[in-house]
């Protein structure tokens, strides 16, 4: 007897595979957030903020959304001493918004909370969890970049 090779799955079932557990950790990372008295999308804005400060129209791109809804997003984090904005160095025309400490802090207790996000990758071993890390860091740069 021989073993067959698996077939490759057609790319549409990788895709709504990939939707499938995209709006499942997208409802786990807001519950999450909620918790801590945030939206969703407030969270998610902190979330990119983590890499460094980004001009209000950036927070915009990444969030694919009117630049003149973020102003009222990042008037309540700064309300709360989540972010805060800054001249841009290269442009003082332009406002950078910068995470606080307090707001990493916020992130962080966001991410850990986010029970059934955790407990989903729990079912992988250590070796499965570095294979799905790789894959998804060699995934992650071609459709960041394609926005």
């Amino acid at each position: 007897m021989s073993a067959s090779t698996p077939s490759a799955p057609a790319k549409i079932e990788l895709l709504e595979l990939l939707a499938a557990l995209g709006t499942a950790q997208w409802r786990d990372f807001s519950a999450a957030a909620t918790r801590h008295g945030l939206t969703g999308t407030q969270a998610k804005v902190l979330a990119h903020l983590g890499g460094g400060p980004l001009p209000m129209r950036g927070l915009a791109d990444r969030l694919v959304c009117d630049a003149s809804n973020i102003t009222g997003i990042v008037d309540r984090l700064e309300d709360q001493g989540l972010v805060r904005r800054e001249p841009s160095p290269t442009d003082r025309r332009v406002k950078n918004v910068v995470i606080t400490s307090l707001g990493r802090e916020m992130i962080v207790r966001v991410r850990t909370e986010m029970q059934a996000t955790h407990s989903a990758l729990d079912t992988l071993n250590v070796e499965e969890q570095a294979t799905l890390y790789a894959l998804l860091t060699r995934l992650r740069p071609p459709l960041e970049h394609s926005a």
